[in-house]
């Protein structure tokens, strides 16, 4: 039965408005950031009078972007592949094996989401601090304690969806595996792997998105040396002026990776997604 004529205009009509809302932001960056910085101090022009690719070239002169590129990818990339790494592992272990108390560490671990990222800012950068004077190990304004810290936030969530994608995962698949000679480190690296693919790959995007644009713990857990890139852009904003022609060419380059690999991963993206959320 074909929908009502106007059941599809009013479809069309929500869709183009909705568009329209996502994409007008989208434009006001990329128009600003090809402006010169007196159009973009002065009135609002919904058509620039004047292009110029000048402030894609001052961006890396005005704060060290590049510095803050390479911490935030090296911070992203090594907090997604140890998160990704002991997912997998944990995730396994609790969705093929019984032992005591396993339910009570499946709630431990999704209960963690309901905290405010806030709530452990203080207390660990008292351990950080604690650690460093006790040891000598420099965790507090450091990547390595940048990248532990996003651990405690990515892995949580990543253990639990993956538990119901491997909980989809026929179990005859393990069988085969052992038949043909594969131990249980085997069969996951072999089979079941391959086989939650979607589900591996959605956490490995979601623990990046998390990591490459927070915040709050980048904010204070970093110095000169280690600021990532969510931070770093801070530095356009002066005492005297804010180049917001900058701002709006540094916000789009440093959002390149991100849009390029969701665009990327988007197939296995959303076939995790959804398997994750029915089990």
């Amino acid at each position: 039965m074909a929908a009502p004529a106007s059941f599809l205009w009013s479809r069309r009509i929500f869709l183009t408005l909705l568009t329209v809302f996502v994409l007008l932001p989208v434009f006001v960056m990329v128009s600003s950031s090809l402006k010169p910085l007196a159009d973009v101090s002065g009135k609002f022009q919904w058509i620039p009078s004047g292009l110029t690719i000048r402030p894609y070239l001052d961006i890396w002169k005005t704060v060290p972007l590049a510095d803050y590129f390479l911490n935030s990818l090296i911070v992203a990339g090594t907090a997604t592949v140890c998160s990704v790494i002991i997912a997998v592992f944990a995730a396994y272990a609790v969705s093929r094996y019984s032992f005591r108390g396993k339910r009570a560490f499946t709630v431990t671990v999704l209960s963690t989401q309901m905290f405010p990222g806030i709530l452990f800012l203080l207390p660990l950068f008292l351990i950080y601090v604690n650690i460093g004077n006790a040891t000598g190990i420099a965790l507090f304004g450091s990547r390595i304690g940048l990248i532990i810290t996003y651990l405690t936030f990515s892995l949580p969530f990543s253990i639990w969806m993956l538990i119901g994608y491997f909980d989809s995962v026929p179990r005859d698949l393990d069988e085969a595996a052992k038949v043909d000679g594969c131990g249980p480190l085997g069969a996951l690296v072999r089979v079941i792997v391959p086989a939650a693919l979607p589900g591996i790959v959605a956490v490995a995007v979601y623990a990046f998105m998390t990591a490459w644009g927070e915040v709050l713990f980048a904010s204070v857990m970093t110095n000169d040396t280690t600021r990532t890139l969510a931070v770093g852009l801070q530095g356009y904003a002066t005492q005297n002026d804010v180049y917001w022609n900058q701002v709006m060419a540094a916000s789009l380059v440093v959002s390149v990776p991100v849009v390029a690999g969701f665009l990327l991963l988007q197939r296995y993206l959303v076939a995790g997604l959804t398997a994750g959320a029915v089990k």
